[in-house]
């Protein structure tokens, strides 16, 4: 019979070999993470971390129902030139975050030359740095002139071009971005386009003067780069938008112009008329890179 402080350690040197048997034994497999953001382009467009006044503009640019015509997907890699202020990068950069993706910003090319563009990309990545785990790694890249590649070539499944356009035309360099967007994508990616569209008929204004441009001259442009048209959507239409404004298209929300561009704001100018048609009435439309 064992004595009390042999069964002590026999007790003991049982409990140390069952621990050393579960220690070296299978361990139960570790919960996958759930996406920290918005898993649903749905759940991006209603994230409370966009700003007031950019929500009230969802009614005119019809932010999830244009993503969705584009093609955007979870875990794509997405181009987006000229951002802005990030409007829709609120949007997208989160949703790609969270979902496995990722987003190139290709801002504008700034130089020492032009210390206003070097604010707003500077203005820009602080905000995006500010937030990197609502943002994710967003890459800033540049497009203008001389500018090289928007993102390494054949990477993107999706580009997006979202009302500037018309400034690319007036800059001479609208030719350069659909060869740097075609450049970017994958064969058989997307390039989406939201745009300013002018009434049909008559020589195109090449240098979109209005701001307004042919939605003919846009699918032109795109061809000669080697897109095809794959759908147009009346998405974000405003048969409202007479096209005839005072100050062009910036005449209307969300810029609402009031004298010549460079000029002092006009206090007698009258914006009731301008501001109840809305935005103004774009196209929609998307091409593809031949797979």
């Amino acid at each position: 019979m064992l004595s009390a402080q042999a069964a002590r350690l026999s007790r003991r040197s049982l409990l140390l070999g069952a621990a050393a048997l579960g220690a070296c034994g299978p361990t139960a497999e570790p919960k996958p993470k759930a996406p920290q953001g918005p898993a649903t382009v749905e759940a991006a467009v209603g994230g409370d971390w966009r700003n007031a006044v950019d929500r009230t503009r969802d009614r005119w640019r019809h932010p999830a129902e244009s993503l969705a015509f584009w093609g955007l997907k979870p875990g794509q890699t997405v181009v987006e030139f000229w951002p802005g202020a990030g409007w829709y990068t609120d949007i997208i950069a989160p949703f790609l975050a969270a979902t496995g993706g990722k987003l190139y910003a290709a801002n504008l090319q700034a130089d020492a030359n032009d210390p206003a563009a070097a604010a707003v990309v500077e203005a820009f990545r602080r905000r995006i740095n500010e937030k990197p785990s609502l943002y994710g790694q967003v890459e800033i890249t540049a497009f203008g002139p001389t500018s090289g590649p928007v993102a390494p070539a054949g990477s993107a499944d999706l580009v997006l071009f979202l009302r500037n356009l018309h400034n690319w035309m007036a800059a001479g360099v609208a030719e350069k971005a659909f060869r740097d967007a075609f450049a970017a994508l994958k064969p058989g990616g997307a390039l989406g386009v939201e745009e300013h569209r002018a009434n049909p008929g008559g020589a195109p204004d090449i240098l979109a003067t209005d701001g307004y441009v042919q939605q003919a001259y846009v699918v032109k442009l795109a061809q000669e780069a080697g897109f095809t048209l794959a759908a147009a959507s009346e998405i974000n239409a405003n048969p409202n938008d007479t096209k005839d404004h005072p100050f062009g298209v910036w005449t209307l929300p969300p810029v609402r112009r009031t004298s010549p561009r460079g000029q002092p704001e006009n206090p007698q100018f009258d914006r009731a008329k301008y501001d109840a048609i809305g935005e103004s009435d774009r196209m929609t439309l998307r091409f593809v890179k031949a797979a």
